[in-house]
């Protein structure tokens, strides 16, 4: 029996809000779609505080429709809105300011994690956003930093477009969507506009998104950075304390040269590696089950082991975890098996401290 729009809608009307009333009556479900056993729709909040509030509410929603007969399939986005943005007031893209006593905390944020490539292509910003969804479903309050200036994903595989609002021209508030708080200088632009800064410009770009954004309490923030060894590196690292660098890469050799180089700049800027992480390890055919390492596999391991460092994973080449991001919920944020290796990936940093 196909479920219908009016029985998704009767039982969000059930959930309940933490100030009263529920999903419904409070006007909060948007972009609603039932295509067969799939639904579809989007929690708009009114503030960022509020999507934190709600998101034991997305979660009930969730089970409940998934317990409801004819429902395959749900998927949840939350969003939040704050006060219209003044954008005339606010301008990213300045040189930085000066910094005296070396790298800083950020206030109420308890660790921060880069997530780095040698080269683009590996997939290093699918398992930020993936990282970051994983550790908002093991409890932790998680931010997710976008400092991927000249090319920024992060947007589109989260699901957020909305510009981020500013009320007194300083402060930026971030949006919130799957329970990680995000932030990216792509929310600042339209879709097709280049960035073209010079160095001192991206650097000061990164200084506010890290700097200005109302980031809120957090157990960890990721940042998701540019690949190879550029100035985003270098300002992130000089200027902030990092809790540690997670290095992305693919088995094959070429990726693992360039990787090396990354974990040589960690190195020289004192910057703690976390450990490695080997992406496109394994393919496996849906339609025979036939396992193949496209990219080779192994490699990330053995390197992790020559250079002394802890190996945390391998996560697949999966044609659905990047339909997932194309379409705004990254894997992790589902309940299909893809998700349990990033799961799995989370559950390696908290149990290290490290998330």
């Amino acid at each position: 029996m196909a479920v219908d729009r009016d029985q998704v809608m009767g039982v969000l009307a059930g959930v309940g809000h933490p100030g009263g009333g529920d999903l419904v009556s409070r006007d909060l479900i948007r972009a609603l779609s039932v295509e067969g056993g799939v639904v579809r729709f989007v929690i708009e909040a009114a503030t960022p505080d509020e999507a934190r509030a709600l998101g034991p509410a997305q979660a009930e929603a969730e089970a409940k429709l998934r317990a409801l007969p004819g429902v395959t399939s749900v998927q949840v986005v939350m969003t939040a809105h704050g006060p219209a943005a003044k954008a005339p007031t606010l301008k990213i893209g300045q040189h930085p300011t000066p910094q005296q006593g070396g790298p800083q905390r950020i206030s109420g944020i308890d660790r921060i994690i880069a997530v780095a490539s040698g080269k683009g292509g590996v997939g290093k910003s699918t398992v930020a956003s993936n990282l970051a969804v994983a550790l908002a479903r093991r409890g932790r309050k998680v931010g997710l930093l976008d400092a991927d200036i000249y090319g920024p994903s992060q947007p589109k595989m989260m699901g957020v477009s909305q510009r981020p609002s500013s009320p007194d021209g300083k402060t930026i508030e971030p949006l919130v969507a799957h329970g990680v708080t995000m932030m990216s200088i792509g929310l600042m632009l339209k879709e097709d506009e280049a960035v073209v800064w010079r160095g001192p410009m991206l650097m000061g770009a990164l200084q506010q998104l890290l700097g200005q954004v109302a980031w809120g309490k957090l157990d960890v923030l990721i940042v998701d950075l540019p690949p190879g060894t550029g100035d985003v590196q270098l300002t992130l690292c000089q200027r902030t304390q990092l809790t540690g660098a997670i290095v992305v890469s693919t088995p094959q050799d070429v990726a693992l040269l360039d990787a090396r180089k990354a974990l040589d700049m960690f190195g020289k800027l004192k910057t703690p590696v976390l450990g490695l992480v080997e992406n496109m390890s394994t393919y496996i055919c849906p339609n025979c089950g036939h396992e193949a390492h496209i990219f080779g596999h192994g490699g990330v391991a053995a390197e992790a082991a020559r250079l002394d460092l802890p190996f945390l994973g391998e996560l697949p080449l999966a044609l659905d975890v990047r339909l997932a991001g194309d379409s705004g919920t990254p894997i992790a944020a589902t309940d299909r098996p893809l998700a349990a290796p990033y799961l799995a990936l989370a559950d390696r940093l908290i149990a290290g401290g490290m998330g």
